[in-house]
Parts: C-alpha cells; sequence; structure tokens
C-alpha cells in the first residue's frame, strides 16, 4: 500500500510509503491519502491527523513519470491540497519536501520539522510552475522576498530557516518529528472538539479566503507554461538526467 494508516488515542498518523520512488505522488498514493484523511474526518474518535513519509524523505511531489491522478472531491490535488477539513492536520517532515512535497506540508495546519529536513519549490528548474497551491501559499506563510527567492531559484530552504521564519512550528532532531507531532498533537487533544474545530474553521476562514484569487493566478501562470517549448525542455532533461538547454520561449 502506498500510504500506512495508524490511530492511536484519537491521533492518526498517515505515512506516505513510496519510497523507492522518494514517495513521489502517483494517482494510487493520490486516492490513498484522500481515502485516509476522509476516514479521519468522519471517524468521531479521531481528533487530530499528522501526515508523514519516511526518514529519507518527506515526499519530491508528483512523479514526473506517471502523474499524480485528478484531484479528489474532498482533498483536491494530492489528495489533501484543496482539502478543508474541520479538524487539525499536522506535518511531520523528515529529509527533503520538495515541489508537491512542500505544498502538501503547507496544505496542513501545522509544520514539525526535524533538523535535517529541507523544504524547496524547484518548478522553475524543470520549466515549470508549482501549480499544487505554492504560488500563493508561500508567500501567505512566508516573507514575500523569502518566497519569491523559493520560487525564483529552485534553492531549498533548511529546517533551522523554516523555523526562524515561523513556517515551521517545532524542530526535532533527526528522526524524531513524528514523536514531536505527535506531543503537539496530544497537546491539542486535551482541549475541547467543539472549541478546536470552530477555532480552526475561524483562522483558515481568514487566512484561506482569497484562495480563488490564487488559484486564477496558478491556472493562468499554468496554461502559458504547459505550452512552452521550455516545458518541454525541462522535462526532457529531467529524463535524460542533463542540464536543460532553454529555449526561453
Amino acid at each position: 500500500m502506498p500510504v500506512e494508516v495508524e490511530q492511536r488515542d484519537g491521533v492518526v498518523v498517515v505515512r506516505l510509503a513510496r519510497e523507492e520512488k522518494r514517495n513521489a505522488i502517483d494517482a494510487e498514493m493520490t486516492s490513498a491519502i484522500d481515502g485516509a484523511l476522509n476516514e479521519f474526518e468522519d471517524d468521531d474518535a479521531a481528533l487530530v491527523a499528522i501526515v508523514t513519509g519516511g526518514p529519507p524523505v518527506f515526499c519530491a511531489g508528483t512523479d514526473i513519470a506517471s502523474g499524480s491522478g485528478r484531484p479528489t472531491e474532498r482533498g483536491g490535488e494530492y489528495g489533501i491540497i484543496r482539502r478543508r477539513s474541520p479538524k487539525p492536520i499536522i506535518a511531520a517532515v523528515e529529509g527533503a519536501a520538495y515541489g508537491g512535497g512542500f505544498e502538501i506540508a503547507m496544505a496542513c495546519d501545522l509544520i514539525v520539522a526535524s533538523e535535517d529536513a529541507r523544504f524547496g519549490l524547484p518548478e522553475v528548474r524543470r520549466g515549470l510552475v508549482a501549480t499544487s497551491a505554492g504560488l500563493f501559499r508561500a508567500p501567505q506563510l512566508l516573507p514575500v522576498n523569502v518566497a519569491r527567492e523559493l520560487l525564483l531559484t529552485g534553492e531549498p530552504m533548511d529546517a533551522a530557516r523554516a523555523e526562524r521564519l515561523g513556517i515551521v512550528n517545532r524542530l526535532t532532531s533527526s528522526g524524531g518529528a513524528v514523536e514531536a507531532a505527535r506531543t503537539l498533537a496530544e497537546q491539542i487533544v486535551a482541549g475541547a472538539p467543539t472549541s478546536i474545530r470552530q477555532t480552526l474553521a475561524a483562522v483558515n476562514g481568514l487566512v484561506r479566503r482569497e484562495d480563488e484569487l490564487g488559484w486564477d493566478a496558478t491556472e493562468s501562470a499554468r496554461q502559458i507554461v504547459w505550452a512552452s517549448e521550455d516545458r518541454e525542455e525541462g522535462v526532457r532533461a529531467f529524463f535524460e538526467r542533463r542540464p536543460p538547454d532553454w529555449p526561453g520561449r
């Protein structure tokens, strides 16, 4: 199975388990993530979810060879990007969270990261753009100049810098992200469920009220990039394992 699920004391851990592909998201994994989070939302005994990957890598984003499948009804891209969960979801990041992997983390309500975590949006180096909300969530969650840096250079950011900038809630030693996320989840679970749900709904209602503008801007950029020769060269160079020779059009 591409996703493993464990539940204990009201906390559900959803683990991406496609390590041989660096947890890259294909259609099967999108469906599995969506199903696991739908069950979490519908289970009255489940109060907080943790989304994590393997220690070597959180998630490398879309499987470029096969694609990530169609967006799901409740979760959108990857089964999580457009999800409006009434309950908190925490990302526990070990290793690389690149492209769609970083976008998955940003779709969660809180982020816990180990000291060896790395966050990046490398799409420009493939002749692409960040189409799973990275174009607008990065500027929402980070200082805008830092977001521009990540989006325009494709260079990753380490976990220590991410914590200093406020996008990471808790920084842990290597291998400790899931347990630290569980501790954070237990602190949340100690509160009243109704209060937690209403607080989350109020905060997310405010911070996500301009998401439609973000999606419109993303779609405009995607259409232009998708038709470009740069995209064709970027993908070709990726599979041929060579530096791209950008035509610039």
